[in-house]
């Protein structure tokens, strides 16, 4: 498990052009097409806490509805804007 992370990390720091919060946004995408709800939760986190906006990761998962379906991307949004409450209500405490 530590040799996959620390592959993840290589991948989105170091490999590429691509800043950390789209490989985030790309990984969330990945996961609401694979309908993973805990997959969604947690890159819903990891690009909030890149400085992802709510509305990026909203807009990322409506890019979705034309390819994965309309029903799938509304879960994805749903799991997603929990998440995203979660965390506003954390920072407001």
């Amino acid at each position: 498990m530590s040799a996959a992370a620390a592959l993840g990390t290589t991948l989105r720091t170091a490999a590429g052009p691509l800043d950390e919060k789209t490989t985030h946004l790309i990984q969330l995408a990945a996961a609401a097409a694979m309908q993973s709800e805990g997959s969604v939760c947690s890159h819903t986190r990891r690009a909030l806490e890149v400085g992802a906006s709510p509305e990026e990761i909203s807009h990322t998962l409506l890019l979705l509805i034309t390819t994965i379906g309309f029903p799938q991307a509304m879960a994805a949004l749903s799991w997603s804007q929990e998440v995203v409450e979660k965390k506003s209500k954390k920072s407001r405490k």
